[in-house]
């Protein structure tokens, strides 16, 4: 699907309505955006919350713990 979108004075562009929809895009929604010759990319990234991170790290490091037999104390 092919859509003419139009730059703003401040380099914004709209993402239309329907692309928005079926790609599951909603506001603070972040991408990286690539660029080579007259090509532009956009690609939607999951940037994970610090909360997120914490949970991840704290299991990793229970876990190893655990396999280690390290105790809390």
């Amino acid at each position: 699907m092919a859509e003419m979108v139009t730059m703003s004075s401040k380099g914004q562009i709209v993402v239309p309505k329907e692309m928005r929809k079926e790609f599951g895009l909603e506001t603070g929604t972040n991408f990286a955006i690539f660029g080579k010759d007259d090509t532009l990319i956009l690609k939607k990234v999951n940037v994970p919350t610090a909360k997120e991170v914490f949970e991840k790290v704290h299991k990793w490091g229970t876990e190893l713990a655990k396999k280690k037999g390290w105790k809390e104390d």
